[in-house]
């Protein structure tokens, strides 16, 4: 294997054994330096073992596909596993007969918990951990939960640990406009992988030619054309804009706390309509027209009063998107007369659908054969997104972080590359993105900063920070334990989120793979009725899905059901559409992580006798 100068010179922390953050840009061949240290470590460490850990599952692939099975294949034995797979209920076994194994962290993270001998692994049975896309190795993230641990023998000098390997983009700043708050959360990344961080010193003309920025353009347009007065009450910020959203989000669990359902109810359809107005300002009008309308549809109510006349408005050339007319301009430019490659991002799932239709249904666009096509997923979108000859790159209204954009811009590798800023004159999208730029430039100071500290200085504040981290650590992990033990499941009444109406107790819940929570009180049947089937992409060992289920009284979703060892069907429910009642008030976890009492594992056995009574489970 052959490396650019600047990889050479990135990887020798990493070839002496030491752990270390690669810090290359987009586009720079981390994962192939990467590839490099996993061939020397398994040549020249004794009973070698790697995993290369990755936040998201088409990773998993494509660093099987493109980069580790073609370099290492031949002579390693290589497995690639992620929660779309069978084998990971095989975690431990495929372990110990690989030399290699790719997977998402959160595979490894349920490995390291389970206590089935199939599944459980430990730290220490690796000898190397590669780490894609480090910078997320921070707070509640499950790379920090994998390395809370690894820090923790550490500090308790428990066994020998596997060598770690970083790579990241962009560190970022954490949030931080100062120089010394910035070196500060760049420290602790480092001391939360344990690592140093390392980049080229010597080498950066190779790395900005092989690596070349895009020619970046901002592409402003006046304000819109109104049809209505911007409107601000008392209570909420103003309307379509995320902070409202957010507002009404609030205002929706008081109204559950108070079990007031018109104000409930009230705010389910101002979020609507703010997601509307969300749309209307990133799109078009007809699209948001589009989201009003099948939302009421579907709850078998009439829109509004003035159906028709919103209808009439949002095919009003008056009030169409500036935003699509700058968009059209600067893909037309592009496209026109030369291949042409590019990536657009927008804010949302259903923006971007919409973006879609608007592109194929523009014959400007069509004259010039532009085909589209979508990719949405979990996370930032940004990251992993393989598309090497990628020469147009488009921000449309974007207010994003600047490892987010950072990343975005990285996507923009051929050259004469174009990256493109679509917003409105004096919109947010603009002072953000200039603000990330001044904190890209924050990130490189403070990383420099960083590797300027003595070795002995670095050591020392790393385990500081490190001694720091288990201390919380611990605190946090007892302050959780007790969280769950605060009531008793009995004490934990469930009700609809819709129309409060109680269905059932704390008492009637089972986890099934510490995962999916499933109710076993078949008296709970009486009070949902169910849907279309639900199909899921991946198959489970000891269950299938079944149908939707909705409330029996108001229609609201409830989740699905579980059809387990097809002997029994179970509903599994989404703790966000119900309210808890306790001793001490109503509350409304977003997650299921975050109910305040203990939920026990689902026994087959144990929890099936009563609806197979006629069976003599004491002989």
């Amino acid at each position: 294997m052959d490396l650019r100068p600047y990889q050479e010179e990135v990887v020798q922390a990493a070839l002496r054994g030491e752990n270390s953050i690669i810090w290359l840009p987009t586009g720079g061949g981390k994962t192939r330096a990467a590839v490099y240290v996993t061939k020397n470590h398994l040549e020249t460490t004794a009973n070698a073992k790697v995993a290369v850990l990755v936040n998201k599952v088409h990773l998993v692939d494509q660093h099987f596909a493109k980069e580790f099975s073609p370099h290492l294949g031949r002579r390693y034995k290589i497995t690639a596993i992620s929660g779309d797979s069978n084998q990971k209920d095989l975690f431990g076994n495929l372990v110990k007969e690989s030399d290699l194994v790719i997977c998402t962290a959160q595979i490894l993270e349920n490995a390291l918990i389970s206590t089935e001998e199939e599944k459980h692994v430990e730290l220490t049975d690796f000898t190397l951990l590669v780490i894609d896309e480090c910078h997320h190795t921070n707070k509640e993230s499950v790379y920090n939960k994998i390395m809370g641990r690894y820090v923790e023998k550490k500090v308790r000098k428990e066994g020998k640990l596997p060598q770690i390997l970083g790579l990241t983009a962009s560190p970022g700043t954490g949030g931080n406009r100062t120089l010394d708050k910035a070196v500060e959360h760049v420290l602790q990344i480092c001391a939360n992988l344990d690592s140093v961080i390392v980049s080229t010193k010597n080498f950066t003309p190779v790395l900005k030619k092989v690596v070349p920025k895009p020619k970046k353009q901002y592409d402003i347009v006046e304000k819109r054309a109104q049809f209505m007065p911007p409107t601000v009450s008392r209570s909420l910020r103003e309307m379509g804009t995320q902070e409202y959203e957010a507002d009404v989000v609030e205002l929706e669990k008081e109204g559950v706390r108070k079990e007031n359902r018109l104000i409930a109810q009230c705010a389910l359809h101002l979020r609507q309509y703010n997601d509307a107005l969300l749309i209307n300002d990133t799109i078009r009008m007809v699209d948001a027209f589009r989201v009003l309308d099948e939302f009421y549809k579907s709850r078998k109510t009439r829109l509004l009063d003035n159906r028709v006349e919103l209808k009439q408005l949002a095919s009003n050339a008056l009030y169409e998107n500036p935003k699509l007319d700058r968009l059209q301009c600067t893909l037309l430019d592009e496209f026109c007369n030369k291949e042409s490659r590019g990536i657009l991002f927008s804010k949302t799932r259903r923006g971007i659908h919409c973006l879609y239709d608007w592109v194929n249904s523009n014959p400007e666009l069509q004259k010039v054969n532009i085909k589209a096509g979508i990719l949405t997923g979990a996370g930032t979108a940004e990251e992993g997104l393989d598309i090497p000859e990628c020469n147009l790159v488009v921000r449309y209204g974007l207010l994003t972080n600047e490892i987010a954009q950072q990343q975005a811009s990285g996507r923009a590798r051929a050259i004469n590359s174009v990256y493109s800023v679509v917003a409105q004159e004096g919109g947010p999208e603009i002072n953000r993105e200039r603000i990330n730029e001044y904190l890209e430039g924050l990130t490189a100071k403070a990383i420099d900063q960083v590797q300027q500290m003595s070795p002995r200085d670095f050591r020392l504040k790393v385990s500081e920070l490190q001694q720091i981290a288990v201390m919380i650590r611990i605190q946090t992990e007892k302050k959780k334990d007790a969280k769950k033990q605060r009531y008793r499941p009995d004490q934990v009444q469930f009700q609809c989120r819709e129309c409060f109406l109680p269905v059932c107790s704390g008492e009637d819940f089972r986890t099934i793979e510490n995962t999916h929570h499933v109710n076993i009180n078949t008296e709970f049947e009486r009070h949902y009725r169910t849907g279309g089937q639900v199909f899921l992409e991946k198959s489970f060992e000891d269950w299938e899905p079944g149908r939707v289920i909705n409330c029996r009284n108001c229609g609201k979703d409830w989740g699905w059901e579980i059809k387990f060892k097809k002997v029994v069907i179970l509903p599994c429910l989404k703790i966000k559409s119900f309210s808890l009642k306790t001793p001490d008030g109503t509350s409304t976890p977003k997650y299921w992580k975050n109910v305040e009492f203990q939920v026990k594992a689902f026994d087959f056995l144990e929890d099936m006798k009563s609806r197979f009574s006629a069976l003599d489970f004491d002989d």
